[in-house]
């Protein structure tokens, strides 16, 4: 039976990728006083700089600046004047202060889960935004929360040795296949998919259906649903 449910942070308890889907259109509309975007493929180009950073930066607003200053420069041959790369930086400190906003229903369907199971955060990103999240979201059902730099194969089952919970008792709920659910899987867990209406091409996983321990649902108020029909499968 399960014990114990995780959720997700960005675009599962409270919106985030609007906000940089914004930023992406704002460096767009920087970089095309340089050069024709359809002709430079910027987007694929800046997406190839952000993944080639990632072992250094990591994941969250600072890596994906710094990456949109290096796909800049390289994109426009050093042409970017300075005023322009000081607007990239303060696109960045906007991001990293902007308003945390819950999902709708997501603070009940939390609180309605936590009667029932033991519940964490487990998120990844860069740790100070991160943390400035939780503190603003105003949840407070959590019993233990983690801020992770990756969400694999490797960080679930640490974190499930440290929380003395076997695989096959655990859920994960989350808006990305490949970093909430898909690892969990892999270690005979389970995965409530609440896909988000906007989501960043790296954690795209098509085609992947869990092999049975994956339910998806529309949105927080079928969550607890979502780990009854799992209860009623074993």
């Amino acid at each position: 039976m399960i014990q114990m449910v995780g959720f997700d942070g960005d675009d599962t308890l409270w919106r985030s990728q609007e906000f940089y889907d914004q930023a992406q259109l704002d460096f767009e509309a920087i970089i095309a006083r340089y050069i024709d975007l359809d002709v430079a493929g910027l987007r694929a180009i800046l997406l190839a700089t952000e993944r080639g950073n990632l072992a250094q930066y990591g994941y969250g607003v600072k890596g994906m600046i710094l990456s949109m200053v290096e796909a800049a420069i390289d994109l426009t041959g050093g042409r970017i004047e300075s005023r322009d790369i000081r607007a990239i930086m303060d696109m960045g400190k906007d991001l990293l202060v902007h308003p945390v906003e819950l999902l709708p229903g997501i603070a009940q369907a939390v609180e309605d889960v936590s009667r029932r199971y033991r519940v964490v955060l487990i998120t990844k990103g860069d740790l100070f935004h991160q943390e400035r999240k939780v503190a603003q979201c105003g949840l407070t059902a959590f019993q233990r929360i983690e801020i992770v730099s990756e969400k694999d194969v490797g960080t679930y089952r640490r974190l499930l040795q440290e929380f003395e919970v076997q695989p096959e008792a655990f859920a994960m709920v989350g808006n990305s296949m490949k970093s909430d659910i898909a690892p969990v899987v892999e270690l005979g867990g389970w995965g409530v998919y609440m896909p988000y209406h906007a989501t960043w091409e790296h954690e795209l996983l098509p085609e992947y259906d869990g092999g049975g321990r994956v339910v998806e649902v529309d949105g927080a108020d079928r969550i607890s649903e979502a780990l009854d029909r799992m209860a009623s499968t074993r």
